[in-house]
């Protein structure tokens, strides 16, 4: 164990996969990747880079002496030159041509974009997975009748599987964001100190075709279709908070869920996976924490909040460049993926195995259904040629009395007694009791979530099925 500060986002809650993928290694080896790519659309446009220099270039793409680099990060206060002068130390060929005519930004922007897009492939192939877990819980569940809640007061009944469609509607609104995110990301590409070029129609002897085609090719060589058009020494700060906010989407719809579980569990209608040998409280040993959704909520938040640096950092970029969005954006970014990372492990690691109470949801149906049924008892009697508002009146006093019963000296709801011992409603208790099949008072929750799977969850599903197959990591 270190005896340094570790960000809790990598000790405890980020999958190892996104940890590496902000980790130094991939960082420093995608600059050199940079570098190579720049170098060899050089070479193809004329400039004279050797294929030997090339290949001392590729050799070397991961092996880096990191305890070189620092060193010269101390010598030069420049992370860049720092990396420039070690991979030029270890390709003493090809050092002369080492970021020949560019910016730090074209290793730094370009490798940024390459990681964000990757990140997003990462939360992408999370996001699928967990919508496969909600559908699999939706069309178990659907026909389950569960108490509504609107205000948190008991309302209509819905089924639970309906509830989970309402959860997996939010998760297809973030993965539709990280689609569109994902295609319309481009790289930064070469443009120069100020987003001119200049440097480059210097190598190229003022040939502009030559310059444009260099951009063009570096993108495809770092894989994409281009670059932006126009940047200063950066790419466009604005895309940075384009990300983050799907990454705080996703934040919302996680929060909005593992509410609702956190709720539901206080019920004992529904609780998150609970391990044999797992403690819920240091004191009390009957309980069971909602300790992963607890996480999530607070994880969430933290991610909902990300995009506000980047909307600072891009409305205060002077003119071409301020370098004051640096360090922030060295924080922000790697950690708003980690905590989106780990919300969505959660997520999966939660619907992996949640446990439903069919029992206890019946009960907590019947203590307010009474109440529920008041209209359709209406209706009924109404049908029998009962007065429609002498008969609301009696049924609003008879109500108001049963709940009395049941708020003020904790018992039972007895207003279906009460109804039938009145002659004014004419019905007997069997007759009321017929009328209160709960599975005609959740409307068309049933069919809408058959529909609502194969119209709008099956086309994603399908659309990813090669992503499917992820398995949650909650170490801690």
């Amino acid at each position: 164990m270190t005896t340094e500060y570790v960000t809790p986002l990598v000790e405890r809650f980020a999958t190892k996969e996104m940890a590496e993928l902000w980790g130094a290694q991939r960082k420093f080896s995608t600059w050199r990747r940079c570098w190579i790519a720049l170098a060899e659309a050089e070479q193809e446009l004329g400039l004279a880079i050797t294929d030997e220099q090339l290949k001392e270039m590729r050799a070397l793409v991961d092996d880096i002496d990191f305890d070189v680099a620092r060193a010269y990060e101390q010598k030069f206060r420049h992370d860049v030159m720092a990396h420039v002068h070690a991979f030029g130390d270890a390709a003493p060929k090809a050092k002369p041509i080492i970021h020949l005519g560019a910016t730090s930004c074209f290793v730094g922007d370009n490798t940024d974009l390459i990681l964000l897009r990757e990140g997003l492939e990462l939360l992408l192939g999370k996001a699928v997975n967990v919508l496969a877990k909600l559908k699999a819980f939706a069309e178990e569940w659907k026909d389950l009748p569960t108490l509504g809640f609107t205000h948190y007061q008991p309302a209509q009944l819905v089924t639970v599987g309906k509830r989970a469609c309402l959860w997996a509607q939010d998760l297809l609104f973030d993965i539709e964001d990280f689609e569109a995110q994902i295609t319309r990301l481009r790289c930064r590409g070469v443009k120069g100190t100020t987003g001119t070029q200049a440097s480059f129609l210097s190598l190229f002897d003022g040939d502009a075709e030559k310059v444009r085609r260099l951009d063009q090719l570096v993108a495809e060589r770092l894989g994409f279709d281009a670059s932006y058009p126009v940047t200063g020494q950066t790419y466009p700060r604005k895309v940075d908070t384009q990300v983050l906010r799907i990454l705080a989407g996703v934040g919302e719809s996680v929060h909005k869920f593992a509410t609702d579980m956190r709720l539901l569990q206080n019920l004992k209608e529904i609780e998150e996976p609970f391990e044999e040998d797992q403690i819920g409280s240091s004191a009390m040993a009957y309980k069971r924490n909602p300790m992963r959704c607890e996480r999530a909520c607070a994880l969430a938040r933290y991610l909902i909040a990300a995009p506000l640096h980047t909307q600072f950092t891009a409305a205060t970029q002077w003119f071409e460049r301020s370098l004051d969005d640096s360090a922030i954006r060295r924080i922000v970014l790697p950690e708003a993926f980690l905590a989106c990372d780990a919300v969505l492990n959660l997520y999966l690691n939660i619907m992996e195995g949640p446990a439903v109470y069919p029992k206890v949801i019946e009960k907590h149906i019947q203590a307010e259904l009474p109440f529920m049924a008041t209209e359709t008892i209406l209706m009924a009697c109404v049908q029998k040629g009962g007065d429609r508002q002498d008969l609301h009146e009696v049924i609003r006093k008879h109500s108001q009395a049963a709940a009395a019963v049941v708020k003020q000296e904790g018992g039972e709801n007895d207003l279906l007694d009460r109804l039938a011992a009145d002659e004014a409603i004419g019905m007997s208790r069997d007759e009321i009791e017929a009328l209160l099949d709960v599975r005609k008072f959740v409307g068309r929750a049933p069919a809408q979530v058959a529909e609502f799977i194969a119209e709008h969850v099956d086309p994603v599903l399908d659309r990813h099925h090669d992503r499917l197959g992820l398995s949650s990591d909650v170490r801690v």
